[in-house]
């Protein structure tokens, strides 16, 4: 429970920056058009509100309903289907009595704002944090993988060269790059001979569902951290600080031999060889169904692997963050037009607040956080610019036609128009939640 109220937290607390940051791009250029802003809003409010307080024309206030927020700008048809002021003559102080360019600019105020935020969190991760990551090459003994990994074609022990035939620097960037640039092969050494390992539409399927398809494979160490509360290994005898060094007087080289021997073994009595202050002991114990001890092991991987790191100074943050935000907004567009692609069905994958809570750490960390309100910053921005009609980008195209052709489009239009673009957004929502919903009682 901890842990799904710190995942919430963080979700919360990054959801209601990036809408204040939003929102905030609205509102400061309809000010700056002397344009009337009649609420601005965290969280939606039908029928009441938690907090607010009016200054001058505007109400701020808090919503009850924590799924975004708003500004309401006087004179534009939105959300609030306000059809009776728009039956009024144009007053000077509303948005549909300013110049196209004007309105258009107050349209992309909050997209603007979401990516120069994701810029500038990216240039601060960068000063504080600086960089560090696995370099591809580094992966001395080869890769481990799950059973997806294994579907596809790769194998434990495989050392990955190139992808598609271009190398990858950074080892977590492997299946992201393989399922963004629609690789069709990966190149592995694998018995001292260089293999092709081809990626089908199928492959890359089942690479978007899932998750830890590959790792870094390590050495046999396997000294307990942590027991689970309800740790088989801890009801058989094993306590923190044992060292487990093999299974039934079988030794490992390395960690995935001994969890497939764990596999294989379920529901089966075995002994495992263990040490514990200094001495050697056999301790035995029952495979569970799960195929897993209930332990946390006490390893410094960066006594194993090479890593790198790259620090940054303030002036070569701003490069370099701005260098991340374009790369990620890039990466993030080539992952939606996968969503269109009925082969690889990566709709299937879409996902609602839970997916998006799950993202965050159980545990508080402000470089993940920071990391991840950087990246929903970037998907909030580019959502909001979808020709959807309720979406920023809706008004953005209708205005854009009333440039190119000198006439506006119909006030009747722009409110069926609305109400579409509202039922869209709200099946896409039901749907990407509906799907998180499933995925808990699959």
């Amino acid at each position: 429970m901890e842990i799904i109220l710190i995942k919430a937290a963080q979700l919360i607390l990054s959801l209601s920056l990036l809408v204040i940051i939003h929102e905030f791009g609205h509102f400061i250029l309809a000010r700056l058009f002397k344009t009337r802003v009649e609420k601005f809003y965290l969280f939606f409010d039908p029928w009441f509100s938690l907090f607010k307080v009016k200054k001058g024309d505007t109400e701020y206030g808090i919503g009850w309903l924590p799924l975004g927020g708003y500004v309401k700008i006087s004179g534009m048809m939105d959300e609030s289907m306000d059809k009776e002021a728009m039956k009024l003559p144009p007053q000077p102080h509303e948005f549909r009595a300013k110049k196209t360019w004007q309105r258009l600019l107050i349209m992309v105020g909050g997209v603007v704002m979401n990516f120069i935020l994701a810029f500038i969190i990216y240039i601060g991760i960068l000063y504080a944090w600086g960089e560090q990551y696995l370099p591809t090459a580094n992966v001395k003994y080869g890769i481990e993988v799950d059973s997806v990994g294994m579907k596809i074609g790769l194998q434990n022990g495989d050392k990955i060269l190139t992808v598609a035939n271009e190398k990858v620097e950074d080892f977590h960037k492997i299946i992201p790059t393989v399922i963004l640039d629609k690789a069709a092969a990966i190149q592995v050494e694998r018995a001292g001979k260089k293999i092709d390992v081809e990626i089908s539409d199928d492959d890359l399927a089942l690479l978007i569902k899932s998750r830890g398809v590959l790792s870094f494979r390590i050495p046999f160490d396997y000294k307990i951290a942590k027991l689970a509360k309800s740790s088989p290994a801890k009801e058989a005898g094993l306590k923190v600080g044992d060292r487990i060094l093999g299974m039934n007087n079988q030794k490992y080289e390395f960690n995935d031999q001994f969890k497939s021997t764990l596999r294989d073994s379920v529901g089966k009595k075995v002994t495992l060889n263990v040490l514990r202050d200094q001495k050697e002991m056999n301790i035995s114990m029952i495979i569970p169904q799960t195929g897993m001890l209930g332990i946390q092991l006490d390893q410094d991987l960066e006594k194993v692997f090479e890593f790198k790191t790259i620090k940054y100074g303030l002036l070569a943050s701003i490069p370099a963050g701005f260098s991340r935000g374009i790369g990620t907004i890039n990466d993030y567009l080539k992952q939606f037009k996968l969503i269109f692609s009925p082969k690889t069905k990566a709709y299937e994958s879409l996902g609602g607040f839970i997916s998006i809570g799950n993202i965050f750490p159980g545990a508080w960390n402000w470089y993940s956080f920071w990391n991840m309100t950087a990246f929903l910053s970037i998907i909030l921005g580019v959502m909001n610019l979808l020709p959807i009609p309720a979406l920023d980008g809706g008004h953005v195209i209708f205005l854009l036609f009333e440039m190119i052709t000198g006439r506006k489009p119909g006030d009747k239009f722009l409110e069926y128009a609305q109400i579409a673009g509202m039922v869209l957004l709200l099946s896409l929502v039901i749907y990407a939640n509906g799907n998180d919903i499933f995925k808990l009682f699959k």
